[in-house]
């Protein structure tokens, strides 16, 4: 078995560059928050590229009852839009960088890495574990 094509460490490699590309945005919005007229940026939201994945993780929600409760959207596929966010605070300069904001984006970013790392370990030493078994 070749580890390297195994589709959750396919996905995990795709996360975890996902999650460096987003810290690395969020660093540079840290990082201008005292350049006039600077706007925060952040990346669309992950989004695995295997197609083989999203087809096992799409689900359709479907009303068999009118007593149902319909999903947020209104819609019965739970199709999620993104919205775009107005920027309010902003300071005399133009920057619209809230610091508190893009630290919380931070943390939930790193929180995403290291849960992301955790599960390739599990998941790697399931595989030590079943290849080092006697049977």
């Amino acid at each position: 078995m070749d580890l390297a094509t195994a589709p959750l460490f396919g996905l995990m490699r795709e996360r975890m560059a996902w999650l460096a590309q987003r810290q690395r945005v969020l660093a540079e919005n840290i990082a201008n928050a005292d350049t006039p007229r600077f706007r925060p940026r952040d990346i669309a939201p992950f989004a695995p590229a295997s197609d083989q994945t999203t087809a096992r993780t799409s689900v359709a929600l479907n009303l068999t009852n009118a007593g149902h409760i319909a999903p947020a959207g209104g819609e019965a596929e739970g199709a999620a839009e993104e919205k775009t966010r107005t920027v309010y605070e902003a300071t005399p300069t133009g920057n619209a960088v809230v610091l508190e904001e893009q630290m919380a984006k931070v943390n939930e970013t790193a929180i995403a890495h290291r849960l992301a790392a955790q599960v390739y370990r599990k998941y790697l030493g399931l595989v030590r574990m079943a290849a080092s078994a006697k049977g």
